[in-house]
């Protein structure tokens, strides 16, 4: 299975109260379990990350299928840059100084999620398609390592 390794979120991609105490929290489980993330792939921590994700394993790629409602393809863009891939999404601010919430749940913040990706990927050929609030990102793998037939003299 190709590894595919979720970063640490952004400061700014989650509530600004929290981010601290879960920066701890990843610390306190990273020195516990130093080889958990490089063993499984992913972060099993990044519940609450934001855009939510789904990553899918294929034997010639791996799908990062994002969930990011609200914004139009011009909002959001993703870059490529020593391996990190990232999702970026710009919101523009509302006034909301005459609304009084009851409950607010919606996320409306600028956001950045971002994945590195390992040696066994072709990063020159990723696709990305924005539809209907669903990004999908398309990153295709190396050809395995085949063994080779040696010639005997």
């Amino acid at each position: 299975m190709t590894k595919l390794h979720i970063q640490k979120n952004i400061p700014y991609s989650r509530d600004e109260f929290l981010t601290p105490f879960d920066a701890l929290f990843d610390n306190i489980i990273d020195k516990a379990l130093p080889s958990f993330s490089e063993e499984f792939g992913v972060s099993f921590f990044g519940n609450n990350s934001y855009p939510k994700v789904d990553v899918i394993d294929y034997d010639d790629k791996i799908e990062i299928e994002a969930e990011i409602s609200g914004l139009s393809k011009d909002d959001v863009s993703v870059d490529l840059e020593e391996n990190i891939l990232s999702i970026t999404g710009n919101r523009k601010k509302e006034d909301n100084k005459e609304k009084k919430y009851i409950r607010k749940e919606l996320k409306r913040s600028n956001f950045k999620r971002s994945f590195k990706l390992s040696k066994n990927f072709t990063l020159n050929k990723i696709k990305a398609e924005f539809n209907n609030g669903l990004l999908n990102i398309v990153i295709p793998k190396k050809d395995p390592d085949k063994p080779k037939k040696i010639k005997i003299l």
